[in-house]
């Protein structure tokens, strides 16, 4: 059975982005980008919510040539441009034709998306990731289908921005947690839902 895996940055305070929906204000560093592609180098399969795959379409794609990107980031997106990805969207168009990801991208309908990934955790295969998509993983979350949490944690509140967790989550048991030389972050791991005996 796979393991599905989310994996977010958050702020001290527990915020998804800054205020005004600043993604930048996120504690984005190298060892942020150096986890993100320790995940995706396990993961046969990405989720994405619709307004990530509109964002990360037009953007990783390019990163895998981009010269003044990190070594990291550009073996981030050549993973990120070859793995299965399936997107969970009603209203989603599939990338046009040439693009990197038009033949290894699936869209499923939001009503669809809770059999389609519990039929994908049953398959053999890599782990299934989700980066970034928080309303897309809050809804997985009720229904038990999300295994781990993974939060790269920030070390400065934001004072305001998109609180990361619906009131409605479901129970965390820590796993492990990881600091880095090069970074004020902090990495949890945790296990979603009811603790192993």
């Amino acid at each position: 059975m796979r393991k599905l895996i989310v994996v977010n940055v958050m702020s001290l305070d527990g915020c998804y982005e800054g205020p005004g929906g600043n993604v930048m204000a996120m504690p984005m560093d190298a060892a942020f980008d150096r986890y993100n592609l320790e995940r995706i180098s396990t993961a046969g399969t990405v989720v994405l919510g619709g307004n990530s795959y509109g964002l990360f379409q037009g953007f990783w794609p390019n990163v895998a040539q981009d010269a003044s990107a990190s070594a990291t980031n550009q073996e981030f997106a050549k993973r990120y441009n070859a793995i299965d990805k399936l997107v969970v969207a009603d209203h989603a168009e599939p990338p046009a034709a040439g693009h990197p990801w038009a033949a290894n991208t699936t869209i499923v309908a939001r009503a669809g998306a809770h059999a389609t990934l519990r039929a994908l955790k049953q398959e053999s295969g890599g782990d299934i990731v989700v980066f970034a998509s928080r309303v897309l993983w809050n809804d997985l979350a009720a229904p038990g289908l999300i295994d781990e949490l993974h939060l790269m944690i920030g070390a400065t509140p934001l004072g305001a921005g998109t609180p990361l967790f619906p009131a409605n989550l479901p129970s965390l048991h820590p796993i492990d947690a990881r600091t880095f030389d090069d970074s004020d972050n902090l990495l949890v791991r945790y296990r979603v839902g009811q603790p192993t005996a």
